[in-house]
């Protein structure tokens, strides 16, 4: 079963937005990295952090970890790293880290809509998203003060017997463990964060419904994850994945977001994702 990448290209052209547009030049036409970073400024503010609704639940212009971690997310599958924008912004997440960790949105959010999920739980500092940005930071390359603090930080929540419970938490844990240096001492701590991890209903869920499936921590067939996941359970979930492309050629989005807009953003998102994932194993054809 393959998925039909000129539908995926019509339907980005018609209906998502210009990052994702820029993204799939890069990934599909091998196209410059540098429209993305063009893009990506036009989401900055003056304290170096990433807003404006970058990641789409929140439709707030303030700066939050969680629009900084979607901006390095850009910049990663882009494979650019650009300093004038890595540094202001590992500058604001130091200025609002407790220990090295940082939330992923501040009350600022509740002055403007913002999907239901998006409560005060979101306010504590924790793996989410601490552990994929410092993570990213790695990958990317770039030495910073606060990744430092923060990498001490994700070691100690990682090694310290007592795993958060939550999947997107986990998965970002497993984000940090795939690039951090140490790689014998992330391989070993990733067997017991992929057992807690697997263990959740959210993990590998029924079509149609909310979670993390084996893709999420192995998103491309070069990922050190991949020989976590025996190839019956990623054809499997290959075959989810292409089979979820849509008529209009996009992929949809399995929560309720706040806005018309944000779910259009979302489903350009995840279809760049789908693509990127699809085409890295073989499973895109056109």
């Amino acid at each position: 079963m393959t998925a039909d990448l000129h539908a995926a290209d019509r339907f980005l052209q018609a209906e998502s937005r210009l990052l994702e547009r820029r993204l799939f030049d890069v990934l599909i036409r091998d196209g410059s990295p540098d429209p993305v970073v063009d893009v990506l400024r036009g989401y900055r503010n003056a304290d170096g952090g990433f807003g404006h609704g970058l990641e789409p639940d929140k439709r707030c212009p303030a700066s939050l970890p969680i629009d900084v971690e979607t901006a390095f997310q850009a910049l990663a599958a882009a494979g650019t790293t650009d300093h004038s924008l890595l540094g202001p912004a590992c500058d604001f997440l130091g200025s609002v880290a407790v220990d090295g960790a940082v939330p992923l949105a501040f009350p600022v959010i509740e002055d403007y809509p913002r999907a239901a999920h998006w409560t005060e739980w979101t306010y504590a500092p924790g793996l989410n998203p601490t552990a994929g940005l410092a993570g990213l930071l790695h990958r990317l390359g770039f030495e910073h003060p606060w990744r430092d603090a923060a990498t001490a930080y994700c070691w100690r929540e990682i090694e310290s017997g007592k795993l958060p419970d939550e999947v997107h938490a986990l998965g970002e844990a497993m984000t940090f463990l795939a690039h951090v240096p140490d790689r014998a001492r992330a391989e070993r701590a990733a067997v017991t964060v992929l057992e807690q991890l697997t263990a959740s209903p959210m993990f590998d869920p029924k079509p149609g419904e909310y979670g993390l499936t084996p893709l999420h921590i192995a998103a491309t067939a070069d990922s050190p994850w991949r020989t976590l996941f025996d190839d019956t359970r990623l054809q499997a979930n290959l075959d989810q994945l292409a089979d979820g492309q849509q008529d209009d050629g996009g992929w949809t989005i399995t929560w309720e977001p706040p806005s018309k807009a944000s779910r259009l953003e979302w489903r350009g998102i995840v279809t760049v994702q789908a693509v990127r994932t699809l085409r890295s194993y073989g499973r895109i054809g056109g």
